[in-house]
């Protein structure tokens, strides 16, 4: 009875209610006794300290005596009651973080927890400004108003400038009548509230007047300047972050240059057509040429019967990117053809802290913050592909993937699909695409792999998702590596495991590591690297953004340079400060220190959280973004993001030549060796593997395609395996890609990798032989050899533009081509 009726005692509630009790309480020592979650019969200490709620459990004995659940080499206490207990741990040093000082009482409101955050904030009391002697006044809104102002809120946005106001009448609406009374001449606060409500007025308009000065540019002429728009537009730019208490006349200064800007825009194109700047039929755009030495500069080649190459200089490479990626997307968008050659992919990875997200998570998902980040023109384009792993997730499944559609849904206006989510404890990997994507997803795989204790409990490991868009194979990882400075060693074995023992892609891969079975490996997580550097130091680094200078001492640099974690996986450069370990509620300082019963640990700020990836070779992929935000503060680890663009390949509609007397193609394979690791006497022989050999075929040298265009085995690749005869042991694997030896017999040499080892090397020839009428191929976006990006097809908008070879680079830039692989197999000698 005793223990029902005290205030401290919540019985059943969730550990995130716990939480936001606690932190609403506010002072060190307050505590609150719950329910526990995952053990039966026993019970949960929550206390606050320093801003951080520390949960001990409290764990029944056999003879019923409760213990607060300790470390070795702690002394145990024991208890006959829980009021025993709270009473024993209110005297200091009794081992936990600080003395139980204030209980914390239930809420007066029994209802669902749910309904917490829809409670209005109560009334404030009535503020008596000493000029009456009477009864104080009623300062708050009358009824049918509020009533009114609800009905208002129809929307999410709405919705948060209905709660501005909803809070400036309750709360402060009292001290503007108190200011005035005391001979104040202006609202404060409810000029603060309307500055903020038109934030997001102010964010939008910036965004317009950013994309439309890009687009500017293209109609961009001598007789067509922007001079009278320009002081405007310079202006509103200025004006960017003025804060919560812009003046209304900002906000009219912004629309006025929008107006102008429109204006001229519209003058620009109608000279341009009048002039003959563009032609309905004869007009065409050969290049626009990237130019590596001026990141900010494009070299438009037209048609060289009519007209001279145009140069254009963008204020930023940015600038200079997103001009480039709208073309993209206008052929893309109006192009006939009928799969796409690339899509766009993201990938998150969020330690969210136990604790519940944001309402909105959109800063994280157009990846605004620091860092490499894209253009405010093209923030806002949704992606093909999102694909989103967190740690440290409370919420369950749904709750989660709902969460994001809805913020995807919010500034996108699509209801993204779901391809798969795979949880492990509370790890989640959730992977979205667009709806005109659904029909060219397939072979959707999820699994997972624990790595805590033994390999054993979940709370460490990792979760993966795989399918097949089109003739693609994508394969997406979210893990959580084991923390501690010192546990490098740890780590890489744990990526070892994971490398190894998720089960994802197609079963007849099972003798290759997950790193060779997908077209494109995305791999994100807490993988838990720290800097080896003393806290000092790294602060005055990161102060500085000396962020090169952190990364030579980064773990997860040195293991990779060493070869002993992520052997041939990509990162782009990293450019914003490390993500934890942040202070819960703001991204101002660094909470380095953790106080734990068993004393304090420092916890140095690191890049724990990171995106990287591995792609067959020739395969197009670019990343395109790289960065964390500096807005979502509910954990002590800032969300980071990564964006790519992905070549992707058509999915042949038949699988096998329907006319068996027509030639067909033939793979030629010349002077195979390789060089393995062994001590081993056996002799070994090469398997293959690819989609495009036939099943079960057992040839020596010769391997026969199941399909002879040469579009189709332009986009293959052979896995090969070196194993030994006697126990059919692999000691090496490798990728070859297709796409450079059709045509000649050319050589190739390349590093076997096991398990995430460099084993070996192997080289030889290999020729691809194409019957001449299969030697056709159509023009792509892109071009792996020449780093071209190709618009070869008409599109309607307020004209007819034609392209061809679109985009290109200065000086030629070697990058991976495309490709699939799935399994059939084959077997060679091969002379060591």
């Amino acid at each position: 009875i005793a223990m029902a009726t005290a205030a401290w005692y919540h019985r059943d509630i969730s550990r995130v209610h716990a939480e936001d009790l606690l932190a609403r309480a506010g002072r060190d020592g307050s505590y609150l006794v719950r329910d526990s979650e995952s053990v039966p019969g026993a019970y949960a200490l929550c206390l606050l300290f320093q801003r951080h709620v520390h949960t001990y459990r409290i764990l029944p004995d056999a003879d019923g005596l409760l213990a607060v659940q300790t470390t070795q080499g702690v002394q145990v206490n024991c208890f006959r009651t829980l009021e025993d207990l709270v009473l024993g741990y209110q005297h200091p040093h009794k081992g936990l973080v600080t003395p139980l000082l204030y209980p914390v009482p239930r809420d007066t409101d029994t209802g669902d927890e749910s309904s917490d955050d829809e409670k209005p904030p109560p009334a404030p009391a009535p503020v008596n400004t000493g000029l009456s002697s009477g009864p104080p006044a009623k300062t708050g809104p009358p009824a049918p108003f509020l009533d009114k102002l609800q009905e208002l809120n129809t929307s999410s946005t709405a919705g948060d400038v209905m709660g501005l106001l909803n809070d400036y009448l309750f709360s402060e609406l009292p001290l503007d009548i108190e200011n005035v009374h005391k001979g104040a001449t202006t609202l404060c606060h409810l000029k603060r509230t309307l500055g903020t409500a038109c934030q997001g007025l102010n964010s939008e308009i910036d965004l317009t007047l950013s994309s439309l000065e890009t687009l500017a540019k293209v109609f961009d002429h001598p007789s067509c300047s922007l001079t009278h728009t320009k002081a405007q537009l310079d202006l509103s730019l200025s004006l960017w972050n003025k804060g919560p208490e812009m003046e209304i006349d900002t906000l009219l200064s912004k629309i006025s240059a929008l107006v102008s800007l429109l204006s001229s825009l519209e003058k620009k194109v109608c000279f341009c057509w009048l002039s003959g700047f563009f032609f309905f039929s004869n007009w065409e755009f050969l290049q626009i040429v990237k130019f590596q030495s001026s990141p900010a500069k494009v070299r438009m080649v037209v048609d060289s019967h009519h007209n001279t190459p145009r140069e254009m200089t963008f204020e930023s490479a940015r600038k200079r990117d997103s001009f480039c990626q709208l073309f993209q997307m206008m052929k893309t968008r109006h192009s006939k053809l009928s799969e796409p050659d690339m899509v766009s992919v993201f990938v998150g990875t969020w330690n969210m802290g136990g604790s519940p997200p944001p309402r909105s998570l959109q800063t994280w998902v157009t990846c605004c913050g620091l860092g490499h980040t894209p253009d405010e023109s093209i923030a806002l384009l949704p992606h093909d592909i999102y694909a989103l792993g967190t740690q440290e997730n409370p919420q369950g499944e749904r709750e989660w993937t709902e969460h994001i559609k809805a913020t995807l849904r919010s500034y996108t206006h699509i209801d993204f699909k779901q391809v798969a989510v795979q949880s492990l404890w509370n790890m989640r990997l959730a992977v979205f695409v667009k709806p005109e994507h659904e029909s060219r997803i397939s072979h959707v795989n999820t699994a997972s792999v624990k790595t805590g204790l033994g390999n054993t409990l979940g709370n460490k490991g990792a979760v993966g998702v795989s399918f097949l868009f089109n003739g693609t194979s994508f394969g997406f990882v979210n893990c959580h590596l084991t923390s501690g400075s010192e546990k490098v060693l740890r780590r890489n074995q744990n990526f070892v495991d994971i490398l190894r023992l998720l089960s994802l892609g197609e079963k007849q891969l099972g003798a290759f590591d997950i790193s060779l079975r997908f077209t494109h490996l995305f791999w994100c997580g807490d993988l838990n690297y720290r800097l080896d550097l003393d806290v000092q130091d790294i602060l005055k680094h990161v102060s500085k953004r000396e962020f090169e200078e952190l990364m030579c001492a980064d773990q997860l640099t040195r293991e990779r340079h060493k070869r002993k974690a992520f052997l041939n996986f990509s990162e782009s450069q990293i450019a914003f400060p490390p993500t934890y370990r942040y202070e819960r509620g703001s991204r101002d300082c660094y909470l380095w220190q953790k106080y734990k019963t068993s004393g304090v640990r420092i916890n140095v700020p690191s890049w724990c959280d990171r995106i990287l990836w591995k792609s067959y070779p020739e395969t197009h992929i670019i990343c395109t973004a790289y960065g964390c935000t500096d807005d979502i503060f509910t954990s002590d680890h800032s969300p980071v993001f990564a964006t790519f663009e992905v070549g992707v390949t058509s999915q042949f509609s038949s699988k096998t030549d329907q006319n068996p007397s027509m030639e067909r193609a033939w793979i030629e394979l010349e002077g195979m060796e390789a060089i393995v690791k062994t001590a081993s006497k056996a002799k070994f022989f090469i398997e293959f593997h690819s989609s495009c050999l036939e099943a079960r075929l057992v040839l020596q040298t010769t391997l026969l395609p199941i399909m002879s265009d040469m579009e189709y085995l332009q986009d293959q690749h052979l896995l090969l395996s070196v194993k030994s005869c006697d126990g059919f042991e692999s000691y090496g694997e490798c990728c070859v890609a297709l796409h450079s030896l059709t045509g000649a017999s050319e050589q190739f040499e390349t590093f076997l990798t096991h398990r995430g080892e460099e084993m070996g090397s192997i080289r030889g020839r290999v020729r691809v032989h194409v019957p001449k009428d299969r030697r056709g191929t159509r023009e792509k976006i892109y071009d792996p050899d020449q780093m071209l990006y190709q618009i070869n097809c008409s599109f309607s908008c307020d004209f007819i533009l034609f392209f061809s070879e679109l985009f290109c680079f200065e000086k030629d830039d070697k990058r991976p081509g495309r490709g699939h692989m799935s399994p059939a197999s084959t077997r060679a000698p091969i002379n060591r």
